[in-house]
């Protein structure tokens, strides 16, 4: 997908600074329940950091009373950039390498809405609560769309390897916590992996590689 298809021939910066208002848009999704997304936020290199992001609709769908919310746990880059830029770009895709690299690496793009984006929504994240759990802090923010494209659409399947990916991304990332349990941590990928590698497609198993790779690193 070129640059001008990718949907956002422009940046917030550049609209910004041309003068132009936007006004809200809705999300181009029908929330069930905690949705898993991708979300790219612009960093003080000009380049756009990809994380993993859970997205929290209120019980009777996303409105201006009740916004979509999200938490970001530590000191990550994207807590620092939503307080440095003020927003992002939230991406529903499918790509299950995306999510691994997403998860458990710096990973970094030129442009704001990734190739493998089913569909995209700009947004203005602003701080709501904070907290700790354990020894980590966390901090809340409701998500509000500004502007959003479809790039396409598919006939949902269900498939229990792109979950296992999923999964094993959460067990993978609170390695390090001492809130959890390292043994039964570990005993999660397994069974994540074993769960992938059989019902998953090649793209999920090189999932599953790329996670063993960081996991080594």
């Amino acid at each position: 997908m070129s640059d001008d298809a990718s949907g956002v021939s422009d940046t917030s910066e550049d609209r910004q600074s041309a003068g132009d208002s936007r006004s809200p848009a809705d999300w181009p999704v029908e929330f069930r329940g905690v949705t898993e997304s991708l979300v790219t936020t612009l960093g003080p290199n000009d380049l756009w950091n990809v994380a993993a992001l859970g997205l929290h609709p209120p019980d009777n769908g996303p409105s201006a009373d009740a916004p979509v919310t999200a938490r970001t746990w530590g000191n990550t880059r994207t807590r620092r950039n939503f307080h440095r830029q003020g927003g992002g770009y939230v991406q529903f895709a499918r790509d299950p390498v995306d999510f691994v690299d997403a998860t458990l690496s710096i990973f970094e793009v030129e442009r704001p809405v990734l190739d493998a984006a089913d569909a995209w929504v700009e947004i203005e994240a602003e701080r709501v609560d904070s907290g700790e759990d354990g020894d980590t802090e966390w901090e809340e923010w409701t998500l509000s769309p500004v502007d959003s494209g479809v790039e396409r659409e598919t006939v949902p399947t269900i498939t229990r390897g792109f979950g296992a990916v999923v999964e094993a991304t959460v067990a993978a990332s609170r390695l390090d916590v001492d809130a959890y349990d390292e043994s039964e941590l570990r005993n999660r990928l397994s069974y994540f992996e074993s769960v992938g590698r059989n019902c998953g497609d090649d793209r999920v198993r090189a999932a599953f590689d790329r996670l063993r790779d960081h996991l080594d690193e």
